[in-house]
């Protein structure tokens, strides 16, 4: 069974108000030997006067990672990761020479 690990890798924020405007995000697939990876970035556009603004030295890494998921398609994400393993683990093609 594939385990999925998501982390928040850095944050780019403005330092008046605080506002995040890049989360960038790396997911990890790892079954048994087999592993694949992700690497993304997404922009926000801060508004420091909405009442749901969090500031970066609030944030906390699972909210961040639920403005990511709500941006990018997770499930997404994950399957071809999935597909990426799947294939390492049964390949259909191969290179070399028979000698």
């Amino acid at each position: 069974m594939t385990t999925f690990t998501w982390t928040i890798v850095n944050c780019e924020n403005e330092v008046a108000t605080g506002g995040i405007t890049v989360a960038h995000w790396r997911v990890e697939a790892e079954d048994g030997d087999y592993t694949a990876s992700s690497y993304g970035t997404v922009g926000f556009s801060p508004d420091a006067s909405d009442s749901g603004f969090i500031a970066y030295d609030s944030v906390t890494e699972a909210t961040v990672l639920g403005w990511v998921y709500g941006v990018i398609d997770k499930a997404e994400t994950e399957a071809a990761l999935q597909t990426k393993i799947d294939a390492d683990r049964t390949p259909t093609t191969a290179s070399g020479t028979p000698w």
